[in-house]
């Protein structure tokens, strides 16, 4: 009793539920290891990146010398876009019409957002496929056993416990296909999530600290006129 004893006694809606978890499957563990692979540092990278740069003499300088530690470039745009700034302040442009603090904003904004893409890359696929997968397969065993039972009620003779164990047995391996495909993308989605969590925080305040370095101080507040004397 397997999926392929199965496969070759089902019909072609067993055949098409048995292709779609295995192409779940494999789409997902695609995922993880790309996923396992760019997040193999963690947060330590991220943090020993940052450490990197505030220990650096210049930019130009950071950005050489947190290299080797950024695997996953997360840290190296930020810096990477601050040293283009003087490129893009010319007056000529619209970008360079605006003032100084606001390049900044617009240019970590941007870089962050595809860091943070990077890190959220396939975790929509990973929630799906832990979500529908069981479901999938549930609706293979269903169909599998109303073929059986269909088949038994065509056949002849005394009805046996025998006739139905194995049909039926057969079409629960859909059901245990299913949680195989969807038990290890539920776990990635969630190991994933939780350092991606940690890593979205560590950027965000890494480009916070940035913005109040590099962007220009706001403006004080004007004083407050002095109080005109009461009236007698």
């Amino acid at each position: 009793m397997s999926v392929l004893a199965l496969l070759a006694h089902g019909d072609g809606v067993s055949r098409t539920v048995a292709a779609l978890l295995l192409a779940m499957s494999v789409a997902s563990w695609v995922v993880i290891l790309w996923k396992a692979w760019l997040l193999r540092g963690g947060t330590r990278d991220v943090l020993r990146s940052i450490a990197a740069f505030w220990q650096s003499a210049s930019l130009q300088d950071a950005e050489a010398r947190l290299r080797p530690f950024d695997r996953a470039a997360l840290v190296l745009p930020a810096v990477r876009a601050i040293n283009q700034l003087a490129l893009q302040a010319e007056a000529s442009t619209l970008g360079g019409r605006v003032d100084r603090a606001q390049r900044v904003t617009r240019i970590l904004r941007d870089a962050l957002h595809a860091a943070l893409r990077r890190l959220q890359a396939g975790q929509i696929l990973l929630a799906t496929v832990g979500a529908t997968a069981p479901f999938v397969g549930l609706l293979g065993t269903v169909w599998g056993i109303y073929g059986a039972l269909v088949g038994i009620a065509a056949e002849t003779g005394g009805f046996t416990i025998d006739k139905v164990a194995g049909p039926v047995g057969e079409a629960l391996i859909m059901t245990a296909f299913g949680l195989a495909v969807a038990i290890p993308a539920v776990l990635a989605y969630n190991v994933f999530g939780r350092v991606v969590g940690r890593i979205e925080a560590e950027l965000e305040g890494f480009a916070h600290d940035l913005l109040g370095m590099l962007g220009e101080p706001a403006a004080r507040e004007a004083p407050l006129p002095p109080a005109r004397p009461m009236p007698a």
